[in-house]
């Protein structure tokens, strides 16, 4: 590895390497580290290393003394974030309690959709769209705004007790949803409790990976991520059985009960590998980190993204009923939908590794506006059209959700990975707020139901536009435009 940043965290000083012989021997290249602070370089071989450097990530010296102890601890630290497992049995079962824990955040939002068509034909009947998704749109809203707390308290204290807590929440959620009768009653156990309990997990869920994994994190992202894929295939699927036969509130408390046995293994195998940070708790966001470009626009191609991928997700069911699909047959829609995301989600991030991560997740949000222009657009009440635009969009948008966090990784060091991603977290959560009641107050334009259905399919299209414009800012800012750069 060369001193250009190219590969995951390259862009971090602490993580780069130097070849062999240009410094001399290892203990001169110690000395030298230990000496940085005091007296700079005239040159800077990394654009990123005055940020880094400003940021603390060196440790200034007052005497011979201490600058032998800062340099040791400079050592331990370089090796701590770049002798990564990359494997083995011990990385692999934390991978696994990370997808457990997902099926609790991701596996809930992937059928959503089965939710929102419930509410508005039985419980909130009376309700427009646009109020209906406010609901999910505030439990999206929690589920990443509060991340901004729990990525500093996850870096300087682990995961255990915030997986713990997170789990009681998501399993309280479900378990009291099915006695839900009252709109506010509805917002307060499925937004703002489910929600809460959500944001718990995620950035643990998600951190923990990078503790382990650093060239192959991509892979072990994606394959974490799949359990949204698993959650938006088998709990659609389950409602479309249980409904019918228990009623609403037994399904979602067995649902409860499946989410409790899913939270024991995540409590069991989620753990952390490197020293806390030595960043204070802060509950205000970082914005430091904004001052860089890089990390800005990939903010704001997350935001976009969340405008984009969330609409379909939520209204595909309600669309395929709206234009004469057998409701079992909607249902079967969104579990068409998410099971193409499970191979969108493991597949794209095995080639991230390989080809670059804001590479891949510029193509797969380019692919997101073609599916849904090429096949959602012309839809119209063809079911084979809408069969197609669910597995095509489904694999498309389904590295969105697990390549970004390997993104924001790529630009900053293991052991602070969750102060970055919770601020990019942060900055999404607004446009996860603001999507559902946008596309649902598109969707009563004009007196014809299909103009309210044009303007929502446009909104997504040109959201997806925007996130990708985004990234691939970022990676001109990072390579320039040399379409080879791996990224």
């Amino acid at each position: 590895m060369t001193l250009t940043p190219k590969n995951a965290d390259d862009s971090c000083l602490i993580n780069q390497t130097v070849p062999a012989g240009i410094f001399g021997s290892p203990s001169e290249h110690l000395d030298e580290k230990a000496q940085i602070p005091n007296s700079p370089s005239k040159t800077n071989p990394n654009p990123n290393s005055g940020n880094d450097l400003e940021r603390g990530h060196s440790h200034p010296v007052e005497n011979a003394a201490t600058a032998s102890l800062s340099s040791s601890s400079d050592d331990e630290d370089s090796e701590d974030d770049t002798d990564f497992p990359e494997g083995g049995l011990k990385a692999w079962l934390v991978v696994f309690g990370s997808f457990c824990a997902m099926i609790s955040v991701y596996g809930i939002i992937n059928f959503a959709a089965v939710f929102e068509s419930y509410f508005s034909t039985n419980q909130l009947a009376g309700y427009d769209s646009s109020t209906i998704g406010w609901i999910f749109s505030v439990y999206l809203f929690i589920v990443f705004f509060f991340g901004i707390q729990v990525g500093p308290v996850f870096d300087r204290y682990g995961p255990r007790l915030l997986v713990l807590v997170g789990s009681v929440l998501v399993v309280a959620s479900q378990l009291l949803l099915g006695l839900c009768e009252q709109y506010y009653q509805i917002l307060l156990t499925y937004s703002v409790l489910g929600g809460l309990g959500g944001a718990l997990l995620n950035v643990p869920a998600y951190g923990v990976i990078a503790h382990f994994f650093k060239r192959r994190r991509g892979l072990a992202t994606g394959v974490a991520a799949t359990a949204g894929s698993v959650g938006g295939i088998v709990f659609p699927i389950f409602l479309q059985a249980v409904i019918p036969k228990l009623g609403f509130a037994w399904a979602t408390r067995i649902i409860g009960f499946i989410l409790l046995f899913l939270s024991v293994i995540a409590n069991v195998l989620v753990r952390s590998r490197l020293p806390p940070s030595r960043h204070p708790v802060r509950v205000l966001p970082d914005w430091s980190l904004f001052k860089d470009l890089k990390f800005s626009f990939c903010c704001a191609g997350v935001w976009f993204m969340e405008w984009g991928i969330f609409t379909p997700l939520t209204y595909i069911v309600s669309y395929a009923a709206a234009h004469g699909q057998n409701p079992n047959d909607a249902y079967t829609l969104l579990a068409l939908l998410n099971a193409g995301s499970f191979l969108g989600r493991f597949l794209p991030g095995f080639l991230a590794d390989r080809f670059g991560r804001f590479n891949i997740i510029t193509m797969t949000n380019a692919l997101c506006v073609i599916t849904i222009l090429a096949f959602w657009l012309p839809a119209g009440d063809s079911h084979a059209m809408l069969i197609v635009f669910a597995v095509t969009f489904g694999f498309a948008s389904g590295s969105n959700l697990g390549l970004y966090p390997v993104c924001i990784g790529q630009l900053c060091e293991a052991r602070h990975y969750g102060r970055f991603f919770s601020t990019a977290m942060m900055t999404g959560s607004f446009g996860t707020l603001t999507s559902l009641p946008i596309a649902g107050a598109l969707l009563g334009i004009g007196g014809g139901q299909e103009q309210g259905w044009l303007a929502l399919i446009l909104f997504a299209a040109l959201s997806y536009a925007i996130a990708m414009s985004c990234f691939l800012g970022a990676r001109v800012l990072a390579v320039s435009w040399r379409v080879k750069e791996v990224y």
